[in-house]
């Protein structure tokens, strides 16, 4: 408790100490991180692999129903950086760290104290999906929790200070968060209905500078939004994992969806409102008076909440969408610890020693799980991360062997680690855009553990006019920490079907 004391209170030099902490937290994961990989000789996680796999293109979609601006970051850290592990730490920490001091300096505009700020930015961390998957897999939920944490300041800058550049500021942050996530339209609607319920906050949005945010919003999306428009396919590819064809009546289908919408909810916001309810147990708050009179700022918070969650209600009623994973609803509830933390700060002596105990919790999982992250950088789990204990300069070696090879294609993205014995290499899975194009000789398509590829990758290599030359294959690839044997990998040579 004395420790989040100072992280609670504390300076060093003229920055708040739990700032400066988390900085230190992500900068020991970018520093440690790569050197366990390049320790134990291993690749990255599936996440990971498809944005090497992108990152070496800038253009304005990239396929699999994804939005661009995680792979546009990408693309801008790997030419400072090169193509390798440590960019996509200094990729993802550095969003990581945006997202949490973002939230803390909107609280602390908002006039609460820096204590108040501190529970707010660590209650973030309560999330199972910020502190532990984000660690190690994720790429485009990193980016929303960054970009909704400088929407949610932008938008307190904005209800704040009502000037151009405050409009102007505001518009890029929308565009950015619509292009980090698309589920934060969810957000951004949430948000500006909760302005519009508060008479002061409603001034802001019935200006005419308005349009500024508008325009501004519109063109940072444009060139994504012509894409989408021209690739239908490419932006709908996933979106069966919403499940809106399954079979059933329509009510049935709806009472399917919002359960299961629940048990989503439930999963991703368990461990923070289970922690903030012990905290406020152990800080003896009395449940009444957290029904004492709720300010402005707050209100603000609260309703951007209660609006998401009824946007997001809707939605599922009208689209019959029957599938939801938890960490889908990270725009939607993710302010929910801060407006806990903003609660409890109404609450006097009470209110602060919960504070301090979710700020003693959220800083101990953090350090606690630490150790974890690099075993998992490295052992990459018994599912599909498993593909991290590839021994990939091995493979690249085997792959070249009879001669170079300028593409590499497979039914699956986890071959993007190839990139990183040659960062010069073109790998292309089955939802690349522009996959005709960028398919040229020599190339080989690879897959793994059995015994033909997926028929949806061939289809797409004779879409481009190419052919399997000759019979398959199969190499055993070393796995570190895996099968004595190695990994079962099939490679077969393609070639350019003559023109007729």
């Amino acid at each position: 408790m004395k420790r989040a004391e100072w992280l609670a209170e504390a300076r060093i030099g003229p920055f708040p100490a739990a700032i400066v902490m988390v900085a230190l937290y992500c900068c020991i994961q970018i520093a440690v991180l790569p050197l366990v990989s390049l320790w134990a000789g291993t690749g990255v996680g599936i996440d990971d692999s498809e944005q090497l796999m992108y990152m070496r293109f800038l253009w304005a979609g990239y396929g699999g129903s994804q939005p661009p601006l995680y792979s546009w970051l990408g693309w801008l850290t790997s030419s400072v950086f090169g193509t390798n592990i440590v960019t996509l730490k200094i990729l993802k920490y550095s969003l990581i760290f945006i997202g949490l001091t973002s939230v803390f300096v909107a609280v602390r505009k908002l006039g609460y104290s820096q204590r108040t700020a501190v529970a707010s930015m660590f209650g973030l961390w309560l999330f199972p999906q910020v502190i532990w998957e984000m660690q190690h897999t994720l790429s485009h939920s990193v980016a929303a929790l960054c970009f909704s944490g400088v929407l949610l300041l932008a938008l307190i800058q904005l209800l704040q200070r009502k000037s151009p550049l405050a409009y102007v500021l505001f518009g890029l942050a929308v565009g950015a968060a619509i292009l980090a996530k698309y589920n934060n339209f969810i957000l951004l609607g949430a948000m500006m209905a909760a302005a519009l319920s508060l008479r002061e906050a409603r001034r802001a949005f019935l200006r005419p500078q308005i349009a500024i945010s508008m325009v501004m919003a519109l063109l940072v999306c444009l060139p994504t939004l012509y894409w989408n428009a021209t690739h239908p396919g490419d932006l709908l590819a996933r979106s069966y994992k919403f499940g809106i064809d399954e079979g059933g009546g329509p009510l049935l289908i709806r009472w399917n969806g919002i359960v299961d919408l629940g048990k989503a909810a439930l999963n991703f916001a368990i461990l923070p409102l289970v922690i903030f309810a012990v905290a406020m147990l152990a800080g003896r708050v009395v449940p009444s008076t957290l029904r004492e009179r709720f300010p402005d700022s707050e209100k603000l918070l609260w309703r951007i909440l209660g609006f998401g969650i009824c946007i997001t209600i809707i939605l599922v009623l009208a689209s019959g969408a029957t599938r939801f994973q938890d960490r889908w609803l990270l725009p939607i509830l993710l302010f929910l610890p801060v407006a806990f933390a903003v609660r409890m700060d109404a609450l006097g002596n009470n209110g602060r020693t919960a504070q301090n105990l979710v700020i003693t919790v959220a800083a101990a999982l953090a350090i606690l799980i630490v150790p974890a992250t690099w075993a998992y950088q490295v052992y990459g789990g018994k599912g599909m991360g498993r593909v991290v204990r590839l021994d990939y300069q091995t493979l690249y070696r085997d792959l070249t062997a009879d001669g170079p090879i300028k593409t590499v294609t497979s039914d699956w993205h986890w071959v993007g680690n190839l990139r990183l014995a040659d960062p010069d290499l073109v790998v292309l899975g089955k939802e690349v855009p522009g996959f005709d194009a960028l398919l040229q000789e020599p190339a080989v398509l690879v897959w793994l553990d059995k015994p033909s590829p997926e028929p949806d990758i061939l289809e797409r290599i004779h879409q481009a006019g190419f052919v399997v030359d000759g019979a398959s294959r199969s190499l055993r690839v070393p796995e570190f920490f895996g099968s004595t044997e190695g990994r079962l990998v099939n490679v077969a040579r393609l070639k350019k079907q003559d023109a007729k």
